[in-house]
């Protein structure tokens, strides 16, 4: 796959292409299907395959105040797509310009700038500022512009319907391993050690506080996690804790707390990526330390028997 800038689009370039395009945030199940469809259509018409998507979303543009958190950051949704294998991933940066264009405008410009002669419009997909646009009308329109527009087909396994919007619904639920099944991979979330609270080390849970995630993040619901942990290039079992430590009287700064098993190593200030397999229980105000060691034994016991399981199924995916 080769990744092309679109403000810096060669024209001398002149390979007809076959493109999608879409935000891909969790590049989900739909998407690959979508993805699929794309390399399908382009191997039909003997022309290159390219995925057109953007470097943020359009929202933060058209409707600042109310834009969606991120699936993903934008190197890990350009590694996403590069597994998929198309010819091309064209980024684009969605401004306000962009943003005023009429579905017409918008398919001439794919024609005029990026040599798209065939476009594969995903499920249910809009663009244009005027949104009630029907299929019907893309059709139209591309062919006044020269432009093939198909409609890739909808996603209709095991784990329809799925959406980004759906997929965000779930994580900030909790509900992280319904998200993962309807991605097809687990929610991650990256990060760096920071300094914490320096508390569970005299209970016996020595946990690594995760700080500088990116903002655009969303983050699941606050409670117990169960998590594969990647850090000094090794993945490792764990159980993180997403909130505010009542028990513990920590205040009212979130905190985003891992407990890695069997692993005591002096990571401060390295990076950690944490994968979200399983939510365990909410957040909640215990009477005792001894209470507390005593409901973290059995959070650990129950982590580690859905990471073994985790670990088993993925050992057995072609």
């Amino acid at each position: 796959m080769k990744i092309l800038d679109g403000n810096d689009f060669l024209m001398s370039n002149q390979e007809l292409l076959t493109a999608t395009i879409g935000m891909f945030d969790g590049m989900h199940r739909g998407h690959i299907t979508l993805i699929n469809a794309l390399k399908h259509e382009a191997m039909a018409r003997h022309q290159r395959s390219a995925v057109i998507t953007f470097r943020k979303h359009p929202q933060l543009v058209v409707n600042p105040g109310d834009s969606p958190k991120a699936l993903m950051t934008l190197d890990k949704k350009i590694e996403a797509i590069a597994t998929t294998a198309p010819d091309y991933l064209i980024l684009l940066d969605f401004d306000k310009n962009l943003s005023q264009l009429s579905a017409k405008d918008f398919i001439e410009l794919l024609h005029d700038h990026y040599n798209v002669a065939t476009l594969v419009m995903g499920y249910n997909h809009r663009f244009g500022h005027e949104r009630n646009t029907t299929f019907a009308h893309y059709v139209e329109q591309g062919r006044l512009a020269g432009v093939e527009v198909v409609k890739a087909p909808e996603y209709l396994g095991r784990y329809a319907p799925v959406s980004s919007s759906i997929v965000r619904q779930l994580i900030t639920s909790g509900r992280v391993e319904d998200a993962m099944n309807c991605m097809g991979h687990p929610f991650e979330l990256s990060g760096k050690v920071v300094h914490g609270f320096h508390n569970g080390r005299g209970i016996g849970f020595p946990t690594a506080n995760v700080g500088e995630i990116d903002p655009a993040m969303i983050l699941p619901h606050q409670g117990a996690y169960a998590v594969m942990v990647y850090v000094s290039g090794q993945w490792h079992k764990g159980m993180v804790n997403i909130g505010h430590r009542p028990t513990l009287d920590n205040g009212d700064n979130l905190s985003i707390e891992v407990h890695i098993f069997d692993f005591d190593d002096d990571i401060y200030s390295q990076p950690i990526t944490l994968h979200f397999v399983r939510f365990l229980r909410l957040e909640f105000k215990l009477g005792s330390i001894e209470q507390l060691r005593a409901q973290l034994t059995y959070d650990k016991q129950l982590s580690n028997q859905i990471l073994d399981n985790y670990i088993s199924q993925q050992s057995t995916i072609e």
